[in-house]
């Protein structure tokens, strides 16, 4: 479940926020006129974030190189051909 907070308590309990950030490694979902306007977190947790994302894409540009070369090896079949290799 998102913490959510009031633009007010931004200005007025940032420390609190902070905190929260902090001990609970969660975004804080900041509203402004009851709706959601901006997200608060931790600099360690955007860094996680952020690192995921890199992964993510990784992972995708793998996937599309492999969809375009088909003929690739499969791990199983590599690994047969290096332990021949090797003896």
């Amino acid at each position: 479940m998102p913490i959510v907070k009031p633009i007010s308590d931004l200005r007025n309990h940032a420390d609190q926020i902070s905190k929260i950030c902090h001990e609970r490694a969660q975004p804080v979902l900041i509203t402004k006129n009851g709706k959601g306007d901006m997200i608060v977190m931790s600099v360690a947790l955007f860094r996680r974030q952020e690192a995921q994302m890199r992964l993510y894409q990784k992972l995708t540009e793998a996937e599309e190189e492999a969809e375009r070369h088909p003929a690739a090896l499969d791990h199983k079949e590599m690994m047969q051909r290096l332990r021949k290799r090797l003896a």
